[in-house]
């Protein structure tokens, strides 16, 4: 490869001149403001900052959960990668939620003009929406929300091109949808194994669409590891040392999305199979339902009650909250506007200012920068109150 170059002196002045150039330009502009601005119409086309959707489908994943497919009412989907996640915001009740679900369609079907984008939700009674959507969203239905988000997706600068998908349960959907990309979209030099763990054969969430990847391309194998199943003839028990290392092939990534219990044991094989912080890596995991079984947890917490002064501009409310809730939970239950995205305290859109008051965070997870934890910043989604709180958050 060579590279052209126009002589040493010319080159070493360039700054000089594009500088010059940037002057004379400004000196000749017009007097009169262009407030159009092609980049940003661009920027806001690709990513709009809200969006709404319109439920056109929904179907069955496994007994226990569904489909939603949505399009876009106006505009298209925006570009985003397998494994991200979109954001949306339900009106339930009196409260405006926030909950992130990732996207289980492929980016080639978010393409042209009939693009769409499918999250899988798995019906889970302790958190609420997941119900609530079953229960509640129809077919022509419209929903609030944005997206992309999220930096769980493949990234040929950092990582190989042999891919081991680790997954339990519901986080089987960025895999299915990196494992149809691969099948019908854009990565076709990537090979993606897919090691999925499940209970029984009969409730295995996007069994079909796993299989229709799988049958389309090479590149994907899915191997199901159910737990709790005599009948199933494949792999069975837990995804172990032993099984990763069977089915991981030649210098692979490492990719997990699960429960944060799948989690610690998936961690503990990394750890003993000397896999490096760069070949592994996890999408956000959310904290248990039942806070008692999070690391630290002060006991007894989760049945006592607190008050929590909320100061938004010259506004002052108190509401009540449960020791075993986070403080954003509290806040949608006051109805009061919290803006949340991963709901695991890594993203930071729920950045609040705790000026009275103890709170418990937990260690995995708490995505806060140094400064923000000695200057009394927490996030409110993994922040749980052990006395009465005065908080300062932002205005939505």
């Amino acid at each position: 490869m060579s590279i052209k170059v126009k002589g040493f002196l010319k080159d070493v002045g360039g700054a000089s001149r594009v500088t010059q150039l940037r002057k004379d330009t400004i000196a000749n502009a017009s007097p009169v403001p262009d407030p159009k601005d092609f980049i940003r119409d661009v920027a806001d086309a690709l990513h709009p900052a809200a969006m709404e959707f319109v439920v056109t489908e929904i179907r069955d994943a496994s007994p226990t959960s569904k489909t939603f497919r949505f399009r876009a009412k106006t505009g298209s989907i925006p570009v985003f990668q397998a494994g991200q996640y979109l954001n949306l915001r339900l009106r339930i009740g009196e409260s405006e939620l926030t909950r992130p679900y990732t996207i289980s369609s492929a980016p080639c079907d978010g393409l042209g003009k009939d693009g769409f984008v499918e999250i899988t939700v798995r019906r889970n009674r302790p958190y609420l929406v997941p119900d609530w959507l079953f229960e509640n969203v129809r077919v022509g239905d419209t929903l609030r929300g944005n997206m992309p988000f999220g930096f769980f997706y493949y990234e040929p600068l950092r990582d190989s091109r042999n891919i081991v998908a680790l997954a339990g349960g519901s986080g089987i959907t960025p895999f299915a949808s990196m494992a149809r990309e691969i099948a019908f979209g854009k990565m076709k030099d990537v090979h993606l194994t897919i090691l999925y763990g499940s209970v029984h054969h009969s409730d295995i969430v996007l069994m079909d669409q796993l299989a229709q990847a799988e049958k389309a391309s090479s590149n994907v194998k899915v191997v199901h590891v159910l737990s709790g199943d005599e009948e199933w003839q494949g792999e069975k028990g837990f995804i172990t040392r032993q099984l990763i290392e069977k089915y991981a092939g030649e210098d692979p990534t490492f990719m997990f999305c699960g429960p944060l219990a799948m989690y610690k044991l998936v961690k503990s094989h990394m750890d003993a199979m000397g896999v490096t912080c760069r070949r592994f890596r996890r999408d956000v995991i959310n904290n248990p339902s039942d806070p008692t079984q999070i690391e630290g947890f002060p006991k007894g917490n989760e049945q006592k009650t607190y008050y929590i002064t909320v100061v938004r501009g010259i506004d002052r409310q108190v509401i009540k909250a449960s020791g075993g809730e986070s403080v954003a939970v509290a806040l949608e239950r006051a109805a009061i506007p919290v803006d949340t995205h991963c709901r695991c305290g890594e993203c930071g859109f729920c950045r609040s200012q705790l000026l009275a008051g103890d709170i418990f965070v937990p260690a995995f997870g708490d995505g806060r920068r140094m400064m923000d934890k000695e200057m009394g910043w927490f996030h409110a989604c993994s922040s749980y109150p052990v006395s009465d709180l005065t908080i300062k958050i932002p205005i939505m």
